[in-house]
């Protein structure tokens, strides 16, 4: 029992998430790092085209009574996911990438003369604005949620960490020192708020993806 590897989730799991590590004979540890509070907005959307760079958005979005307007209308999003939510809530989805500077790539190219309605949150990465104003797309972004850093003290030694936003990597560093912990990161902008160098980042920018790279990096050692 003493030789278990312990890991440090930076969100708590889906109970099927969680499964996979229980099986492999590892001690978790799961708190929320961060806290999500949706906005109670009423939203105008002014333009045919939206986007959406992650769950939280929609959800939030979701929460707003006349939601339905945006319906007709097409989007882009970030996040295997967040197209799967989109889609399955009745929105129309025309391309989904892994990372916003993909999403900013494809539509500088195939959507230059078209204007967009970004949904964000307060926290969000200058990635979109800056793309869109260097290269005069017209757009609106509207902030539909609120990331708030909810720090936890870890007491105990721990052997990973798995980090699903540049956020709770924020918040887990403002209670806890790392030190030889390996880090198993969603995606490279999560990646790039460490300074350590034991980072593992996803294949995929998925959960699961994230603690199956935890896995196989515990069993090879």
């Amino acid at each position: 029992m003493e030789n278990r590897i312990r890991i440090v989730s930076t969100k708590k799991l889906q109970p099927n998430q969680k499964q996979f590590l229980l099986n492999a004979d590892f001690r978790l540890i799961e708190a929320d790092f961060i806290q999500i509070k949706p906005l109670k907005i009423n939203i105008q959307s002014n333009y045919e085209y939206l986007i959406f760079t992650s769950q939280n958005a929609v959800l939030s979005v979701l929460e707003n009574e006349n939601h339905p307007i945006l319906k007709s209308k097409v989007s882009f999003c970030v996040g295997i996911k967040t197209k799967q939510l989109l889609e399955a809530n009745g929105f129309q989805v025309e391309q989904s990438f892994d990372y916003a500077e993909e999403l900013v790539d494809y539509l500088l190219k195939q959507h230059f003369d078209k204007k967009f309605t970004f949904f964000s949150g307060n926290l969000r990465r200058d990635t979109i604005p800056n793309a869109f104003q260097k290269n005069n797309i017209i757009f609106e972004e509207i902030q539909v949620y609120q990331t708030h850093l909810t720090p936890h003290k870890m007491n105990n030694l721990v052997d990973g960490i798995l980090f699903f936003s540049p956020s709770a990597v924020q918040s887990y560093v403002m209670e806890n020192t790392i030190t030889n912990e390996i880090c198993f990161c969603i995606g490279t902008t999560t990646a790039a708020e460490l300074t350590t160098n034991n980072k593992i980042i996803a294949n995929q920018p998925t959960v699961e993806n994230v603690i199956i790279q935890c896995i196989n990096y515990f069993n090879k050692s």
